[in-house]
């Protein structure tokens, strides 16, 4: 079996950002969301400058095979910060190999880094993998989500 690594994207790798892209697109069943109308460079250049985004791939013999895209976001009421898990995924041919819990590991050795002191993260209800490895992870909050429109509707 082929070793993972766990490399933190930086502005020079942008064909590992669309391999990553096409992993979420792959994991998700939602390919063109991801692979539809990715980013240019001067955007991907931009984020990937930024202190506030982090994305981390899973490579197995140089190919992506999952990830993370997480944001940090600065707290107003206190120095420090907290982590959001935007999108971690790994591809079903590589799932239950350890890859999602050593993504998550990497993440907080870079959160303690940054200064955070949480990292957190939602599951869909009836998605019991990704719940089950939170779990395993973290304390669960029951929460409610809502999405505001800016403009018009908000795509479903």
């Amino acid at each position: 079996m082929a070793k993972v690594t766990i490399h933190q994207l930086t502005r020079d790798d942008q064909a590992l950002m669309k391999g990553l892209l096409a992993t979420f697109g792959e994991a998700f069943n939602e390919r063109e969301t991801y692979t539809g109308n990715q980013p240019g460079a001067a955007y991907l250049q931009q984020l990937f400058g930024s202190d506030y985004f982090i994305a981390l791939a899973a490579l197995k013999d140089g190919e992506v095979v999952g990830g993370i895209a997480a944001y940090e976001l600065k707290k107003f009421e206190q120095e420090r910060s907290e982590i959001y898990i935007y999108d971690l995924a790994v591809l079903a041919a590589h799932r239950r190999e350890g890859i999602a819990t050593a993504l998550i590991q990497k993440l907080k050795k870079l959160a303690v880094a940054r200064g955070a002191y949480v990292i957190f993260v939602q599951a869909d209800r009836g998605d019991t993998p990704a719940i089950a490895l939170y779990s395993k992870l973290g304390i669960r909050e029951d929460v409610l989500h809502f999405d505001i429109a800016v403009k018009g509707n908000v795509a479903a």
